[in-house]
Protein backbone atom coordinates (compact mmCIF):
# COMPACT_ATOMS: atom_id res chain seq x y z
CA UNK A 1 0.00 0.00 0.00
CA UNK A 2 1.08 3.55 -0.69
CA UNK A 3 0.63 6.47 1.71
CA UNK A 4 -0.77 9.76 0.38
CA UNK A 5 -0.55 13.01 2.40
CA UNK A 6 -4.06 14.38 3.02
CA UNK A 7 -6.01 16.74 5.21
CA UNK A 8 -8.78 14.98 7.13
CA UNK A 9 -11.54 17.45 7.91
CA UNK A 10 -14.02 16.58 10.65
CA UNK A 11 -17.08 18.69 11.33
CA UNK A 12 -19.95 18.17 13.75
CA UNK A 13 -23.39 19.25 12.52
CA UNK A 14 -27.01 18.87 13.66
CA UNK A 15 -28.70 16.01 11.74
CA UNK A 16 -31.31 18.45 10.40
CA UNK A 17 -28.56 20.38 8.57
CA UNK A 18 -26.39 17.45 7.44
CA UNK A 19 -27.60 17.23 3.84
CA UNK A 20 -27.40 21.00 3.31
CA UNK A 21 -23.84 21.07 4.68
CA UNK A 22 -22.79 18.17 2.45
CA UNK A 23 -24.33 19.88 -0.59
CA UNK A 24 -22.54 23.14 0.29
CA UNK A 25 -19.19 21.37 0.62
CA UNK A 26 -19.65 19.49 -2.66
CA UNK A 27 -20.69 22.69 -4.46
CA UNK A 28 -17.26 24.10 -3.62
CA UNK A 29 -15.15 20.96 -4.16
CA UNK A 30 -15.99 17.49 -5.47
CA UNK A 31 -13.46 15.99 -3.01
CA UNK A 32 -11.72 14.15 -5.85
CA UNK A 33 -8.83 11.99 -4.67
CA UNK A 34 -7.50 8.57 -5.62
CA UNK A 35 -9.88 7.95 -8.52
CA UNK A 36 -13.04 8.78 -6.53
CA UNK A 37 -15.06 11.89 -5.77
CA UNK A 38 -17.73 12.87 -3.22
CA UNK A 39 -16.06 10.71 -0.54
CA UNK A 40 -17.47 11.42 2.92
CA UNK A 41 -18.05 9.49 6.13
CA UNK A 42 -20.90 10.02 8.57
CA UNK A 43 -20.99 8.71 12.12
CA UNK A 44 -24.22 7.89 13.94
CA UNK A 45 -25.89 10.80 15.71
CA UNK A 46 -24.51 11.69 19.10
CA UNK A 47 -24.66 14.93 21.07
CA UNK A 48 -22.68 18.11 21.46
CA UNK A 49 -23.00 20.56 24.30
CA UNK A 50 -22.01 24.14 24.91
CA UNK A 51 -22.75 27.14 27.08
CA UNK A 52 -22.76 30.47 25.23
CA UNK A 53 -20.88 33.16 27.11
CA UNK A 54 -22.27 36.63 27.78
CA UNK A 55 -22.21 38.77 24.64
CA UNK A 56 -22.35 35.79 22.28
CA UNK A 57 -25.26 35.71 19.85
CA UNK A 58 -25.87 31.96 19.88
CA UNK A 59 -27.92 30.16 17.22
CA UNK A 60 -29.31 27.99 20.03
CA UNK A 61 -29.86 28.72 23.70
CA UNK A 62 -29.30 31.82 25.79
CA UNK A 63 -26.09 33.13 27.35
CA UNK A 64 -25.25 31.02 30.40
CA UNK A 65 -27.62 28.18 29.43
CA UNK A 66 -26.14 24.72 28.94
CA UNK A 67 -27.36 23.47 25.56
CA UNK A 68 -27.22 19.83 24.48
CA UNK A 69 -28.03 19.19 20.80
CA UNK A 70 -28.03 16.11 18.54
CA UNK A 71 -24.97 16.04 16.29
CA UNK A 72 -23.52 13.98 13.43
CA UNK A 73 -19.80 13.62 12.78
CA UNK A 74 -19.00 14.26 9.10
CA UNK A 75 -15.51 13.58 7.77
CA UNK A 76 -13.79 13.83 4.41
CA UNK A 77 -10.26 13.99 3.03
CA UNK A 78 -8.51 16.07 0.40
CA UNK A 79 -4.92 16.03 -0.83
CA UNK A 80 -2.81 18.49 1.18
CA UNK A 81 -3.42 21.80 -0.56
CA UNK A 82 -3.72 24.82 1.75
CA UNK A 83 -5.66 26.94 -0.77
CA UNK A 84 -8.17 24.14 -1.41
CA UNK A 85 -8.52 23.58 2.34
CA UNK A 86 -9.18 27.26 3.08
CA UNK A 87 -11.81 27.46 0.33
CA UNK A 88 -13.59 24.42 1.80
CA UNK A 89 -13.48 25.89 5.31
CA UNK A 90 -14.80 29.31 4.25
CA UNK A 91 -17.15 28.63 1.34
CA UNK A 92 -18.12 25.02 2.03
CA UNK A 93 -18.41 24.71 5.80
CA UNK A 94 -18.70 28.17 7.38
CA UNK A 95 -21.17 29.36 4.72
CA UNK A 96 -23.48 26.33 5.14
CA UNK A 97 -23.24 25.43 8.83
CA UNK A 98 -26.00 26.59 11.21
CA UNK A 99 -23.69 27.34 14.15
CA UNK A 100 -21.81 30.64 14.50
CA UNK A 101 -18.67 28.73 15.48
CA UNK A 102 -18.91 25.17 14.10
CA UNK A 103 -16.74 22.44 15.61
CA UNK A 104 -14.29 21.79 12.76
CA UNK A 105 -11.03 19.88 13.10
CA UNK A 106 -8.29 19.52 10.47
CA UNK A 107 -5.63 16.83 10.75
CA UNK A 108 -2.63 16.43 8.48
CA UNK A 109 -2.43 12.66 8.06
CA UNK A 110 -1.88 9.98 5.44
CA UNK A 111 -4.35 7.87 3.49
CA UNK A 112 -3.31 4.34 2.52
CA UNK A 113 -4.32 2.96 -0.86
CA UNK A 114 -3.21 0.01 -3.01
Amino acid sequence: MKLHPVYRITVFVPPTHLQALKAGILAVDDLAAGGYSHGMWESAPGYEQFRAQAGTLSASGEAGELVREPSVRLEFCIPRDAVRLQRLLDEGIAAHHPWNTPAVFVDATEFASP
